[in-house]
């Protein structure tokens, strides 16, 4: 959300109106279609079990590689939000040195169980919201440019270079990834046959709040907009401080309270693969023999592997978000990339092998999501 001005700085009025309407009908278009999948076959529970219904066993390694790929993004790109927003609270202090420092709280945070987690899914619905009401509080309380919303700054109706177009492609459509959890969305529901109701005014509601957010921070900052909008309120003078301050702050502890919940099933798997899952269910609830039992050395020892693997994530995260600190670069990369692939290329794909046929909107819909996700993913790296 934070960078949806920016995108419209790279697009313009007219072509990021096109583009952020254009992602929601799309994304809202796959979301129904893994739904419809999911429901038809009650074997189905979640994505990956769709991706190995539709192409065999042997996607489940791309299915993992992916969403393991999307989750570290989204990792990275909270140690790096968290950063920034404690730099323009404590400019005295670089972004790197908070996200160096941010391992002694991220770490401590990885071990904590998911019952304590879920409800910081709360408090960031809150932090957005605040986030929304600050950028109109300070848009109309402040009458001159730059960042007021009586007296716009300069803005173009056209794109800019074709790599800013791509990077828009990117930017836009990070803001609607998500689509993993749709199969379980769809299967939990009371009443599953209101599924495409719920999700088409979800995406209307994402969409609106979205592009309210991309035109305001764009008809304020015009191209000098930053890659995350909250930059722009703290650095532009005439604001009311105290409550950029406190939107900061909640910048702050948002995505690091949901740093864990985006890593833990990156965590999971690996602690699989690692073979030091230490939440294995015992088959048929049944307490192993004593004799069957791992000795102390061995249990010690995959203990010490569990805390390593544990904190060498929030470790390798905070490496890569100092490598790369741009905070635009990694939405794009994630919109571009894996949101592409797992929200419309996957889901559109796997129709077209269930049916065995492909309509005319499902090849077109398809063929502009690889040109769009190609040309962002390059436009992004050329970009860096």
């Amino acid at each position: 959300m934070l960078s949806e001005p920016l995108a419209f700085a790279y697009a313009g009025w007219i072509g990021g109106t096109a583009l952020i309407v254009f992602m929601g009908f799309l994304n809202c278009y796959t979301a129904k279609i893994l739904a419809g999948i999911i429901l038809e076959d009650p074997r189905l529970r979640s994505y990956a079990d769709i991706g190995r219904k539709a192409f065999g066993p042997k996607s489940i390694a791309l299915t993992t590689i992916m969403f393991c790929l999307e989750l570290f993004a989204v990792s990275v790109a909270f140690v790096t939000l968290a950063a920034d927003s404690m730099h323009e609270i404590m400019p005295a202090y670089s972004s790197n040195t908070f996200k160096i420092a941010s391992i002694v709280v991220l770490a401590p945070l990885v071990f904590l169980p998911l019952s304590m987690l879920s409800y910081t899914s709360i408090f960031g619905i809150c932090s957005t919201l605040l986030i929304i009401v600050v950028v109109f509080i300070d848009g109309f309380s402040k009458p001159d440019a730059p960042g007021s919303l009586w007296s716009p700054a300069v803005t173009s109706w056209g794109t800019g270079s074709m790599t800013e177009l791509g990077i828009a492609f990117g930017l836009f459509m990070a803001g609607f990834s998500g689509h993993a959890v749709v199969p379980s969305l769809a299967r939990d529901m009371v009443d599953p046959s209101e599924f495409d109701n719920m999700i088409n005014w979800a995406f209307i509601v994402t969409t609106f709040i979205y592009g309210m957010i991309g035109y305001a921070g764009y008809f304020m900052f015009g191209r000098n907009v930053s890659d995350e909008v909250s930059k722009d309120l703290m650095n532009t003078p005439g604001y009311t401080s105290w409550i950029n301050e406190i939107a900061l702050w909640t910048l702050v502890s948002t995505p690091i309270t949901k740093f864990p919940l985006s890593t833990r099933p990156l965590n999971v798997i690996l602690e699989i693969m690692l073979g030091i899952d230490n939440h294995a269910p015992l088959q048929g609830g049944i307490k192993p023999q004593l004799d069957t039992q791992p000795s102390t050395a061995h249990r010690l020892l995959n203990r010490v592997f569990f805390i390593v693997e544990r904190i060498s994530v929030p470790v390798l995260t905070i490496l890569v978000s100092i490598l790369v600190p741009e905070f635009s670069s990694l939405m794009a990369f994630l919109g571009s990339f894996s949101a592409f692939m797992i929200c419309v290329i996957g889901p559109i794909s796997a129709k077209i092998a269930l049916e065995g046929r492909c309509s005319l909107t499902d090849a077109s819909f398809l063929a502009i999501a690889i040109v769009m996700a190609t040309w962002g993913t390059l436009a992004t790296f050329w970009a860096a």
